[in-house]
């Protein structure tokens, strides 16, 4: 629990958990445990203040679609209310592998040592004297 006074990477700082509960109302959690909040009381111009808590990780990249749209103010229902049932071709998440021992290395990637194909030989550079 003390992590949580001094890091923001890992779920929400104590200031966010309690802001959260003193001015936010829960509307609902995605598959993965990240759990959405609005504000109680609205802007003066009308608009709604919405955020995420994750659950471990703060990663972006682990908001779902629908919830991505209705933070960003695309829809006023809570995506729960109106989705359909997922189709069997539908992919789990999987989480954005940047910087791990999982990201996508291609051939001739520094971190796979750095090999390269030879040249061919029907390659010919451009001059700008021919």
């Amino acid at each position: 629990m003390i992590s949580k006074i001094f890091t923001w990477w890992n779920g929400a700082t104590i200031g966010t958990l309690l802001n959260s509960w003193r001015t936010g109302e829960k509307v609902g959690t995605d598959v993965q445990g990240n759990t959405y909040f609005r504000a109680k009381k609205k802007h003066s111009d009308g608009r709604e203040r919405r955020w995420v808590i994750y659950e471990g990780a703060n990663d972006a990249s682990r908001v779902p679609a629908e919830w991505h749209g209705w933070l960003h103010g695309l829809g006023d229902d809570v995506p729960d209310s109106f989705l359909p049932p997922a189709k069997v071709w539908e992919a789990d998440f999987t989480p954005n592998a940047t910087g791990t021992q999982a990201a996508y290395r291609p051939q001739g990637a520094l971190e796979r040592g750095g090999k390269r194909v030879g040249a061919t030989g029907d390659y010919e550079a451009w001059s700008p004297d021919a």
